[in-house]
């Protein structure tokens, strides 16, 4: 089951990650890139090829991720990072 914790929003986007129990007991690491609402809506999903000993640096290294794709594309956001309840 895909595990959706610690969203952040920056800007117009909420980023979360998602990560899965793998059966040789490692996680695997994918973020969800959100924007829109409603029929506007956008979901860019990123999936990553390392494998983790923990869930926590999974969920670190997914959010590095998608919070390094924002940066890309709107550098002044990235900083205004809130957590979200999620």
């Amino acid at each position: 089951m895909d595990i959706i914790q610690h969203s952040i929003a920056v800007g117009k986007y909420l980023v979360s990650p998602l990560i899965r129990h793998q059966d040789d007991g490692n996680f695997a690491a994918s973020v969800s890139i959100r924007s829109g609402r409603g029929s506007g809506m956008h979901d860019r999903v990123m999936r990553f090829t390392p494998r983790f000993a923990s869930h926590a640096a999974a969920a670190r290294y997914a959010v590095a991720q998608g919070l390094g794709w924002v940066r890309e594309r709107h550098p002044r956001r990235a900083p205004l990072a809130l957590p979200c309840a999620g």
